[in-house]
């Protein structure tokens, strides 16, 4: 009996550290390494700006955008999307 409890056990923990793996975690990384790529830019774009207020407005803007790609990513994670399937499905 203790046998068949400590193989349930551990069947539960192996199944439990499984759960959520499947693929989400890179697909939200693609995401806000997009955004973050995006937003480096901007700010290198306003680094070069002699206008301190334009300058300003597009560092904003890169923060928003470092916001919304985390967001976005957040979102991505939340849902438990299967980015391995999408994958296969969009690849036929």
């Amino acid at each position: 009996m203790k046998m068949v409890f400590k193989s349930m056990a551990l069947a539960s923990l192996i199944a439990l550290a499984a759960c959520g793996g499947k693929g989400d975690d890179a697909l939200a990384d693609n995401v806000e390494d997009a955004a973050d790529n995006t937003a480096d830019n901007l700010d290198a774009i306003a680094d070069n700006m002699t206008n301190e207020t334009a300058a300003d407005i597009t560092e904003n803007r890169a923060d928003a955008i470092r916001d919304a790609g985390e967001a976005k990513a957040d979102a991505i994670d939340d849902a438990d999307v299967n980015a391995a399937a999408l994958n296969n499905s969009t690849a036929k």
